[in-house]
């Protein structure tokens, strides 16, 4: 069986909403855009690159949107891009029709929990959930994430999307395994499942 890992940016009000870019997510008129990117470093970066290659990403529909019109086409050289872009995607979405544009991609249609409960079912590489807060809250409610890994960034943004909101359902105990802070204040904490 594969394990679900989720890896958000968080402001230490826990905001997850649009932290790469002024225009990554604007619903309910959000305006503070891009609040992570000043924070990363080399420290972060070497943090997020342990794991890359190593397991398969899964997305909703805003962030696999949001990624495929930026990495596909990066001409710069970084160690993500290839990786971004040669790792197999599954994307959850009721709008969406095969063939996806950004190569290795599979749609999950249908309810997302049970498409996401299914592939998690089966063998493979454990899935990566980046962003795609709409997903991850609907998988929190059905107990099918395995561990969060969370860069909890040194500012209060005061609103926007919560990672873990106020009416939603108990994630229940957590227990840390793993931190690193990076040079500009962003501790990053891995938790599993208690």
């Amino acid at each position: 069986m594969r394990r679900i890992v989720v890896v958000e940016s968080l402001s230490l009000d826990g905001v997850m909403q649009a932290p790469g870019g002024a225009d990554e997510h604007t619903r309910s008129g959000f305006e503070h855009g891009g609040w992570a990117v000043p924070y990363g470093d080399e420290v972060m970066g070497n943090e997020m690159g342990k794991g890359m290659g190593t397991t398969e990403l899964l997305f909703g529909r805003r962030t696999y949107e949001q990624f495929y019109s930026f990495w596909p086409n990066q001409q710069e050289p970084n160690p993500f891009t290839d990786v971004l872009n040669d790792s197999q995607k599954y994307v959850t979405s009721t709008t969406m029709t095969e063939p996806l544009p950004w190569k290795n991609s599979t749609l999950l249609s249908g309810d997302a929990v049970t498409a996401v409960g299914q592939l998690k079912s089966q063998p493979g590489k454990d899935l990566a959930v980046l962003g795609s807060g709409e997903l991850v809250r609907s998988l929190m409610g059905h107990n099918l994430i395995d561990e969060f890994t969370l860069l909890i960034h040194p500012l209060v943004l005061g609103s926007g999307r919560r990672l873990f909101p106020d009416d939603g359902d108990s994630v229940g105990e957590l227990r840390l395994t793993n931190s690193v802070t990076t040079t500009t204040g962003v501790l990053t904490a891995t938790y599993q499942s208690a």
